[in-house]
Parts: structure tokens; sequence; C-alpha cells
């Protein structure tokens, strides 16, 4: 696999691949449906947000929803299922904007990285870490390095021993080590987002 041959240029780095599985990234259909499961999931353990994702989905009896069919779900029946007044605005907010604007799957796959953040970031409750989060895993894109994402800053102060207490200063030190995992920042996300979550991390 070619990213695995670059990224273990970094010697770092291939410690961290070489305890883990291959995977392959892949597109997903229903844009839309992925960033409403997303802003669900925010500030949620996998589990408790896998149990999010499963009553959603249990209100139009577990089978995908179309983005009107979400927009015309009473706001008190997505409270309902246990989400704040605040994320139930939010998953109406993009369902509402992706039927005004008419936005399709296929626009999306053709269009760039920043292109995308741009066009969705427009929606109320969608910051840029969760359009990031769609890029790499609805949208396959191999090259997302999501800096704001804790998970990533912690893995990566830890592996290069990076000083977390000035914010700013540790971003730009990132990003530079970043630089050196392009075309290939997801998969490095990835690898690095497996490595924090294993109990024998070294």
């Amino acid at each position: 696999m070619e990213h695995i041959t670059h990224l273990t240029k970094d010697k770092k780095f291939k410690k961290i691949i070489e305890l883990q599985q291959p995977f392959v990234l892949g597109k997903r259909k229903n844009i839309y449906l992925h960033l409403c499961t997303s802003i669900m999931s925010q500030q949620l353990s996998t589990k408790v947000a896998d149990v999010f994702q499963q009553r959603f989905l249990n209100l139009y009896g577990k089978k995908t929803p179309t983005a009107q069919q979400i927009a015309d779900t009473a706001f008190e029946k997505l409270r309902g299922i246990g989400l704040s007044n605040a994320k139930a605005n939010y998953v109406l907010n993009v369902c509402n904007f992706f039927i005004e604007q008419k936005i399709t799957d296929a626009q999306l796959y053709k269009m760039d990285n920043e292109a995308v953040i741009k066009h969705l970031t427009q929606i109320k409750g969608v910051g840029r870490w969760t359009v990031e989060m769609i890029l790499m895993f609805s949208l396959g894109r191999e090259d997302v390095f999501p800096v704001d994402d804790l998970g990533i800053q912690q893995a990566v102060c830890k592996l290069y021993n990076i000083e977390a207490a000035d914010k700013k200063l540790m971003k730009e030190k990132m990003l530079k080590i970043s630089k050196k995992w392009s075309p290939y920042n997801t998969y490095a996300c990835r690898y690095l987002w497996g490595w924090k979550d294993t109990p024998s991390a070294p």
C-alpha cells in the first residue's frame, strides 16, 4: 500500500503502524445523514453515540431517512431520543440546507476539500472539524489533517514530545509534521487515533 510506504519513512510513525491492521478509505452515500449523525456524536463516547444513532434510525423504521423526512420530523420527536435543543436544531438545519441548496452526493464528491468546508460550514451548528470528519470518513479524502481534533493533538504531542501548553505553537508544530505525511494525512490520523486508544500504546 502506497500510504504505508510513504508514512513509514517517518521512523517514529513506523512503530505505530506496525501495531495496527491496514485499512481502506471509501466513499459513502447520503452525506446529509452522516453529517447529522456526526453532530449527534459530538462530545460523546463511541458507545453512547451508537445508541443515539440507533434511536434516531428507529424513528424512521430503521430505514435510511431522506433529508426531507428528517426535516419534517417534529422537534419534540428529536428531543425525545435524548438530543439537546441545540443538536436537534442543528440536525434540522443540515437537512433544510441540503434541500434548499439541492445538494447531492455527486456534487460533494466533485468539490475539493476547502470548497466542501466552505460550503457546509454555512450551516449553523456545523464547524470545520465536523466537515473534516465528513471529508475523511464519508467522502474518502486521503489528505485531511484535523489539527483541532483533541485526540490527534494528544497523539502527536505524545509521539513527538511536543509541549501542549502553548496551543498556537503546538498547532504550528503539528502542521509542520503533517506536511511530511501528505498526501496521506487521513491515513496518518487513523493510525494516530488507533494508537492512542490502544492499551499497550507506549
